[in-house]
């Protein structure tokens, strides 16, 4: 079988990609796609096709086309990648294949989701030497690696309007080549541990930045929990010394040109040199194809096979997802932060969502209005590009309502959602809930101190919904209701309520506000989910799947906002449930008799329903017999994704109570 080609933005190494094909046995180009049409003319008459587009819509959905090579500037990157992939198009893509590690966990979902091959093109990982490299590591002739010192620099004038520098098109030194002695870095990483990659423990930087704000010159450490170092360098504006040396116990291999050996035309020919105890050897790999014919030959050959990913040691999704997150830490220390990290950024990523997807349920809030049923929690985005990726698509899936708090990453996560806010114009179509008065500031004194800095990181005068994150037992519950209402009459909060309250403290607010005219808390925040929690994930935390606070909940005073609604992951299969720190883990906070039987009868009827046992627990918590929202904290639109599915199911009252062995069926 032979792969069918088609290039988007025929540039430089597009031309060099294409010479690679030539050279390939499994794939060959067949189409070529590009905005100025003599530049497209050109490319198709230098390599004899026939076919042309003037739109990347065009060869996207072009029958005659496999696969597709994007090599467009990196903005478009993961754009046009998600959108090859969802018209049924393998991709292989240039990189850094997104502008964020973000939108490279973005696109490998989507990738997922299609059933189609995706790789992060770094051509000098499909190179013999590579394989060599690992193979001299595994034998231990170097001993174990330790340090590995490696540089990718090369001086560009600056030029005006160059994409080397232009903010606009991704430029800097990081983005264009710092993922190469990051990706080698990280691959030695592993295989001084018998893996195929590591993704450092510590990252520090130090840059020169141009004065279009991208970097010019970038230095790094990366630190390894195995003890492992690695020293890397980038420059547009500076020529290096592009060698990698790694270090072992024993001795000391040295690659001469690990990036771009025979990059432009063959032979590819290039030496590794290893001293061990003061006596020195080389081995000369040559080879008569040029360095892109690897690459090439590899992806072709196994999307022939099926294969979805890259062969290690070539990238996989997972490998490709470190080394952007590595990228994007790096970038932080430098102190680049790309036009989508910028609060101003009106930057979307289209089809992050399959189509045809059930919409959020939404139900009325008392003196609120319509929120969805599932609420989005906002404590896990750093940058607004992060955030954009996720809040657009949650919106997309009919989602209105975002969790935040004063606490959340120091502020910075109220900011980051305020930036968002104001950046897509939505102020007057989000429900933000926003909280305050945590442990040791669960005081009425700090209450409104607190309110007024978060409504200003929001850059919002009114909170619809606020919620006091902590109870203080220290402090008569009228004084709350009394500083609640005094916000409440200034305009600046609508309803308002606990999180971690007992039914009984709840129930004391409430007679104080009754007998005194006030407003009263209509809104508890506990945790509730199918699981019980046993063993509290942060102290003073509350769970409210208890006989009392059911029964309370049942009575219909309050409305329930459940926290780790899908208890940390404890219903997912189990080879992804314990990917959180062990003191907070699934099986550490709820692992009991119980609440594994609860969990036996969520898989038993999600058989019967065709759904997950993940979204048997979102539906429980969504179905009970008062009014019920769920906080869930999605990291990428994939996660959205695969918990609709249980937004959507509406469980008999039966079936609620006999999962949380209450009832029969």
């Amino acid at each position: 079988m032979t792969i069918r080609w088609g290039i988007i933005g025929p540039g430089s190494i597009a031309n060099n990609f294409a010479d690679g094909l030539a050279q390939s046995k499994s794939g060959k180009l067949v189409a070529v796609a590009g905005r100025d049409a003599a530049r497209r003319q050109a490319f198709a008459e230098k390599y004899g096709l026939s076919v042309q587009h003037d739109t990347y819509a065009g060869l996207m959905a072009d029958p005659g086309v496999d696969a597709v090579y994007i090599s467009t500037p990196h903005p478009w990157h993961a754009e046009l990648s998600i959108a090859a992939l969802r018209a049924g198009k393998h991709v292989l893509c240039e990189k850094p294949a997104g502008m964020n590690a973000a939108e490279v966990v973005a696109i490998s979902e989507v990738a997922a989701q299609e059933g189609r091959f995706f790789m992060e093109a770094f051509m000098y990982r499909c190179h013999p030497q590579i394989a060599r490299v690992l193979e001299i590591i595994a034998s231990g002739e170097i001993g174990t690696p330790r340090h590995i010192r490696t540089q990718f620099g090369f001086n560009a004038p600056y030029r005006e309007g160059s994409r080397l520098y232009e903010m606009a098109l991704g430029g800097g030194g990081i983005l264009d080549v710092g993922g190469y002695p990051v990706s080698l870095a990280r691959l030695i990483a592993g295989a001084a541990e018998g893996k195929g990659f590591a993704n450092p423990s510590v990252v520090r930087g130090h840059g020169v930045l141009a004065e279009t704000g991208v970097d010019a010159v970038a230095h790094g450490i990366l630190g390894f929990a195995s003890g492992f170092v690695a020293e890397i360098a980038v420059a547009v504006a500076r020529n290096m010394d592009n060698s990698a040396t790694i270090t072992g116990d024993k001795g000391t291999l040295v690659i001469a040109d690990p990036w771009v050996p025979g990059r432009n035309v063959g032979p590819s020919t290039t030496s590794i040199t290893v001293t061990v105890g003061g006596v020195s050897r080389s081995e000369v790999l040559g080879d008569e194809r040029m360095l892109f014919a690897f690459e090439a030959e590899a992806v072709s050959a196994t999307i022939a096979a099926g294969g979805l990913q890259g062969v290690h040691p070539a990238p996989t999704h997972a490998d490709s997802i470190g080394n952007n997150e590595t990228l994007d830490r790096w970038r932080a220390e430098v102190g680049y932060r790309t036009f989508a990290e910028t609060p101003a950024t009106n930057r979307k990523t289209p089809g992050v969502l399959p189509k045809g997807l059930p919409q959020i349920p939404k139900a009325e809030l008392a003196g609120v209005g319509a929120v969805s049923k599932l609420i989005i929690g906002c404590d896990n985005r750093n940058t607004v590009a992060e955030g954009a990726l996720v809040w657009d698509a949650f919106m997309e899936a009919g989602g209105n309502a975002f969790d935040t708090g004063f606490v959340y990453g120091g502020g910075l996560h109220e900011k980051v959602l305020g930036d968002w806010i104001k950046a897509r114009g939505v102020a007057r179509e989000v429900v933000v809930i926003a909280k305050g008065a945590h442990t040791p500031y669960c005081n009425p004194e700090s209450i409104g101190a607190q309110l007024e800095i978060s409504l200003d990181r929001l850059g919002l005068d009114f909170a619809p919904v606020y919620i006091m994150h902590r109870d203080n037992p220290q402090v008569p519950v009228g004084e709350f209701i009394d500083a609640l209402n005094v916000l409440r009459a200034q305009g600046r909060i609508g309803i308002f309520g606990g999180s971690n309250w007992t039914p009984r403290r709840m129930a004391e607010a409430n007679t104080y506000a009754a007998k005194h005219g006030l407003q009263g808390m209509s809104i508890l925040n506990n945790n509730l989910s199918l699981a019980v929690m046993e063993k509290p994930v942060w102290a003073g935390c509350v769970t409210s799947n208890t006989p009392d606070m059911l029964s309370f909940l049942r009575r219909g005073e309050v409305a329930h906002l459940s926290w780790s609604s899908q208890a940390r992951g404890y219903f997912l299969p189990e080879e992804l449930r314990n990917r959180l720190p062990a003191d907070t883990a699934p099986e550490t906070c709820f692992g009991s008799e119980r609440n594994a039987e609860r969990r036996r009868r969520a898989e038993a009827l999600a058989v019967e329903k065709g759904v997950s046992a993940h979204n048997i627990a979102t539906a429980w918590v969504l179905s009970q017999l008062f009014p019920s929202f769920a906080l869930i904290g999605p990291r990428s639109p994939g996660e959205i994704v695969s918990t609709l599915a249980g937004a959507a199911l509406q469980l008999s009252e039966a079936e609620v109570l006999w999962l949380n062995l209450e009832g029969e069926r």
